[in-house]
């Protein structure tokens, strides 16, 4: 597919700007996207101050906004659902670009930024990281990023992961009694909306549906798409730190000289410490790793000096409800990187 490709258009990543060192600066057009957003968009119920104020915002989406004002509001709801977008719309305002907002975000004492949010940002990088002719496989692979994944291990051991919010949302059908039922078919029909399992004979489907986040995809060692994640974590850490590095899929961890690793989500991280510290871990613990894989630096001088020439090791778990839910930022502040003079 030769043509750009408009896919994942509710993120908003069309109403951006790319500067010259290729980094997202924000614009009054994005900033009127959350005006649309179902916290602050109008109601019937409305009272006259949010409609002014709706209507202010709408012209000048950076225009000042007095806590007296919002008292005034009649809904208490609405009223906290501003003040909270306009933290967050100062904060976005000061950062010299998305990018640096988002580092900033992990960077101090806590997140005070709703998760919604936070995920919309990374479903905008991955956009912004992939381009406009990316393949399906990897767009598909990206949405690992910003959307939380069910997991489920099949008889013949097959690790599907499949849209969380989607399962949810239709696995309810009378026709399936559990998620494997679902997961099992290659097709399935539930309400209006198709499950499918992603591969090459399906591929192109993708793009009729990007905004439904609707294909299964097998995550076991040696698929398909697990090398597309390899590559996309690559490129996440190219594109924020500016490092080149190589990252492996691999079976098992067999490394004497294992010294370093990151979870790329709560339930690896806390399994991985406690493999590393060589703790009694229980087999079913070991059965929820998912992914396992090897980062070594192709920049030169950018990991610690102790670490030089030596691997670190990545994993990638379901939690003890069978979720998957990616943390990225651990990729870009966990690594063993030198301090910048």
């Amino acid at each position: 597919m030769n043509a750009p490709i408009n896919y994942w258009p509710q993120c908003a990543y069309k109403t951006l700007q790319v500067s010259a060192d290729n980094q997202l600066l924000v614009t009054d057009d994005f900033l009127r996207t959350y005006l649309l957003r179902d916290e602050l968009n109008l109601v019937p119920e409305s009272c006259a101050v949010e409609k002014l104020l709706h209507q202010r915002l709408t012209q000048n989406p950076r225009a000042a906004v007095s806590e007296t004002e919002i008292a005034e509001m009649m809904d208490s709801d609405i009223q906290e659902n501003y003040r909270i977008w306009l933290r967050y719309r100062t904060k976005l305002l000061t950062a010299s670009s998305l990018e640096s907002f988002y580092l900033g975000l992990f960077a101090g004492d806590g997140v005070d930024v709703p998760p919604l949010f936070v995920n919309q940002l990374v479903q905008i990088f991955m956009r912004h990281i992939l381009g406009d002719k990316p393949s399906a496989m990897d767009a598909r692979v990206a949405e690992l990023f910003f959307r939380s994944q069910k997991m489920t291990v099949l008889e013949d051991g097959l690790v599907m992961s499949a849209d969380h919010e989607t399962i949810e949302r239709n696995a309810q059908a009378p026709e399936f009694a559990n998620i494997v039922d679902l997961l099992k078919q290659t097709t399935v029909t539930m309400k209006s909306i198709d499950l499918d399992v992603l591969h090459e004979d399906n591929i192109d489907l993708y793009w009729t549906r990007d905004s439904n986040y609707d294909f299964a995809i097998p995550l076991n060692f040696g698929q398909t798409a697990v090398e597309h994640f390899s590559k996309l974590l690559a490129q996440w850490l190219n594109h924020f730190l500016g490092i080149e590095v190589k990252i492996t899929p691999l079976a098992a961890i067999n490394d004497p000289q294992w010294v370093w690793h990151v979870g790329l989500d709560a339930a690896s991280t806390e399994i991985l410490n406690a493999l590393y510290n060589k703790d009694m871990v229980e087999a079913n613990s070991i059965a929820r790793l998912i992914c396992l894989f090897r980062l070594d630096f192709i920049s030169p001088n950018v990991a610690l000096p102790e670490l030089t020439g030596k691997p670190v090791y990545l994993g990638m778990a379901m939690n003890h409800d069978k979720l998957l839910k990616l943390k990225p930022q651990n990729l870009l502040f966990n690594l063993p990187l030198a301090p910048v003079s």
